[in-house]
């Protein structure tokens, strides 16, 4: 069904409504995405199976949602009556939910979690859809009030008064730097071209990040319409969704949606019936991190090897084929349609001052509860990790926490009261990026984090300016050196001053912040780099050339299952007799101290 007019659309959309608001059907939603690498599709078959058995079809639906944000309890299962969410769902606890819960509305507490506390604490608006609709149903968005930001848009809004919308709003990018949005937007329009081009930036390539990803999986039409209000704005008629081809689920049913909206005239040529027309197509990336730069991004999609180029002039400006060209992240559209709906006021209202709205973290690492996380921008980082977090796991202590990715910085325990904004993470070293979280805790050395991470963005560089090519690759021998316990002193005044060059020097934001890491280190843990060089140790034990495995006699019980697991046969010892390590032979495996019962083996 293609539209001829927005009142068409309207009707239709009404009919949706009433559709959905009348059913008398339990929805029971099952996270497929996320959730899939713990068995959701094969829970999520066995629903519909046992629905069947249990004379539940015409009462119950079963709907595969996107990620429903707690991710450390997958599978997550939410049933909407009587309003519960199960979290480490197996394929033995479907019948008895079926029963109990949708049945006869009992909760079942043993599969019950902290949930609650994690999502209590949120302000949920971007991700509202996510994990509560059918990301492949269209007809599901649209209950939701899904493209009645465009209706309204193409219905009685000029492209400049989007622009004001947007611009009042103070919505800043949710990618990187946080450029203002309206700005962007109002470049890109008035550059004189009679061609413009609009681009989607999935290319979410920071370990530990997974935000654009959940969105583009649970959301996909919500990202499509604000593309759409986004063209419209700008005047482009052409737009390309860059999404890195490890994402198969998110292409899959984003290729699904951009085909469901093509059939009912929400792609395409006249738009709802009227002369706005625009045309989207994805581009799979290859998996090189430097194409989240938008002039690296630019390139790929020409069929260029993705490097960035020198600005000016901007993208804006001189973009796609040298037109004007507004590159916007995943996160920053979905926002768009909301600015819509409730009106830049109500969106202005959430937040601070110089960041409004939410936003959103993938929240990670050594923390209780990890999973997707959508706060104010003003929440303190102590907040997001302790209150939703949960904070740390039995028996470790939290250190600090890396924002940003890769070319992020890690921030101490001690400046956790620092509420959350563009300015603020800056002022700590850090960024605040497309919005990754890796909480880390006293099991984790700051030397080697940063080692990782640094690792990572050299392997990564593109290799077009010397500064990150040479410089990234002689910090890293240095951080491998004191790993090893082989640096010294002026080797770490080296790594510093070393570090400072790259930031200024280097062409492209991945050069210029692929030094935070190792500076934050430096300034907030720099007694971890002075251990690792004066006294040749790593407290945590990771590192493994500066470590020693002991075994302590009188907690030894002399179960043998050290012995067996060591490859070096460093371990002596007869059964039920204290065990212990020839120091020689020990090649610091560590697969004696992980397969340890009673905490007999120690690290030194």
């Amino acid at each position: 069904m293609k539209f001829k007019n927005t009142p068409q659309f309207r009707s239709w959309r009404e009919k949706i409504k009433n559709k959905f608001t009348n059913s008398q059907k339990v929805r029971v939603k099952v996270c497929i995405t996320g959730c899939r690498a713990n068995g959701a599709i094969d829970v999520f078959k066995k629903f519909q199976e046992e629905a069947g058995k249990q004379n539940l079809t015409g009462k119950v639906e079963i709907v595969p949602t996107g990620c429903q944000k707690f991710c450390s309890g997958a599978p997550v299962v939410t049933i909407e009556l009587p309003g519960v969410m199960y979290q480490s769902v197996s394929l033995e606890d479907v019948s008895s939910i079926l029963d109990k819960t949708v049945k006869k509305q009992k909760v079942i507490p043993q599969l019950l979690g902290k949930q609650r506390k994690f999502l209590e604490a949120q302000k949920i608006r971007v991700l509202k859809n996510c994990g509560d609709i059918n990301p492949l149903n269209l007809e599901e968005y649209i209950w939701k009030d899904g493209f009645s930001a465009l209706e309204e848009v193409l219905s009685g809004m000029s492209p400049e008064e989007v622009i004001e919308e947007v611009k009042r709003s103070g919505l800043r990018g949710r990618g990187g730097a946080g450029f203002p949005t309206g700005l962007k937007w109002e470049i890109t329009r008035t550059s004189p071209a009679p061609e413009r081009f609009l681009i989607c930036n999935g290319d979410e390539g920071d370990p530990g990040a997974f935000m654009d990803r959940s969105l583009l999986e649970g959301s996909p039409f919500q990202v499509i319409e604000g593309m759409l209000i986004g063209a419209y704005a700008i005047g482009a008629n052409s737009g390309y969704l860059y999404v890195r081809a490890e994402y198969p689920i998110a292409i899959e049913h984003l290729t699904h949606a951009i085909s469901e909206c093509y059939s009912h005239g929400i792609l395409g040529k006249n738009i709802l019936g009227t002369e706005f027309s625009f045309d989207l197509q994805i581009k799979e990336g290859a998996g090189a991190f430097v194409c989240g730069e938008e002039t690296a991004l630019i390139a790929s999609i020409e069929g260029k090897r993705g490097m960035p180029r020198p600005r000016p002039p901007f993208p804006a400006e001189s973009g796609l084929w040298g037109k004007p060209t507004c590159i916007n992240n995943v996160e920053t559209f979905a926002n768009i349609p909301i600015i819509i709906q409730e009106g830049w006021k109500n969106f202005a209202s959430v937040g601070t001052e110089r960041s409004s709205g939410t936003k959103i973290f993938s929240l990670a690492g050594k923390v209780k509860n990890t999973g997707l996380v959508e706060v104010p921008f003003g929440t303190s980082i102590g907040e997001v990790v302790f209150k939703i977090g949960g904070g740390a796991l039995p028996g470790c202590t939290i250190k600090g926490v890396q924002t940003g990715g890769p070319s992020g910085g890690c921030i101490p325990v001690e400046k956790f009261s620092t509420p959350i904004d563009y300015e603020n993470l800056d002022a700590l070293g850090s960024i605040m990026g497309s919005g990754g979280m890796i909480v880390v805790d006293d099991k984790v050395c700051m030397v080697e984090f940063a080692r990782y991470f640094l690792d990572f963005v050299q392997k990564e560089s593109c290799g077009k300016c010397v500064p990150c090519r040479i410089g990234t690759k002689r910090m890293l021998e240095i951080l491998e050196r004191i790993t090893k316990g082989q640096a010294t002193l002026e080797n770490l005044e080296k790594l510093e001053e070393l570090a400072n060059i790259i930031k200024d020097a280097s062409l492209c934001g991945l050069g210029q912040t692929a030094p935070n890491p190792v500076l934050t280190t430096l300034k907030y843990f720099r007694d971890e780099y002075i251990e690792h060089i004066a006294k040749k140790r790593c407290s945590a034990g990771v590192c493994r050339e500066l470590v020693i495995y002991f075994i302590d006699e009188e907690e030894c019980k002399g179960c043998g299952a050290c012995k067996k697991v060591c490859p070096a046969e460093a371990i002596e010892g007869d059964i039920k007799k204290p065990h212990r390590i020839t120091i020689e032979k020990c090649i610091k495996c560590g697969a004696c101290y992980r397969v340890c019962k009673f905490g007999a083996i120690n690290v030194r």
